[in-house]
């Protein structure tokens, strides 16, 4: 007797608990997104050949390349580290250079993990050698070779 009354409570809660989820939309809808068919658009494209003398074509491209503006400091903003700032396309665009900031700003940077916004920090921009420069980046953990990549805007050399 009992144990039909328990197994008529367990009936019933799983009735109920599937009436719910039927109900609340639980149960897997069908897809009502519409199936669009791919479309072809055929364009025709012409090219114009214009013969420009070659001294007109270098002054062309000469004013067409745009060279980023290096920064020659920088101002902390709120959640920045060092590895963040030497990543910046106008600081060195790469990320392992931070020790390069941190040694040219250690009377502001007693600990290289904490700096704080508004610091205004120098960025050394030249007066390194080769050897100093892959000397930062092996302490900053970069992957062998220890040369800045050819994107890398170091210091001068």
């Amino acid at each position: 007797m009992i144990k039909k009354r328990y197994s008529r409570i367990l009936l019933l809660f799983a009735l109920s608990i599937g009436v719910i989820f039927l109900i609340s939309g639980c149960v897997k809808q069908p897809s009502t997104a519409l199936i669009e068919e791919p479309t072809t658009v055929e364009q025709e494209v012409v090219a114009v050949e214009e013969e420009v003398p070659l001294d007109e074509a270098e002054s062309v491209l000469a004013g067409s390349v745009d060279e980023p503006e290096l920064a020659g400091y920088h101002v902390v903003k709120k959640g920045e580290c060092l590895w963040w700032i030497a990543e910046y396309e106008d600081v060195y665009n790469d990320p392992f250079m931070w020790p390069l900031i941190y040694t040219a700003n250690t009377d502001q940077i007693n600990n290289p993990d904490l700096i704080y916004p508004d610091q205004k920090l120098k960025i050394p921009r030249g007066g390194y050698t080769i050897e100093e420069v892959k000397e930062a980046r092996q302490r900053a953990g970069a992957p062998r070779p220890y040369t800045p990549p050819d994107e890398a805007l170091a210091p001068a050399y």
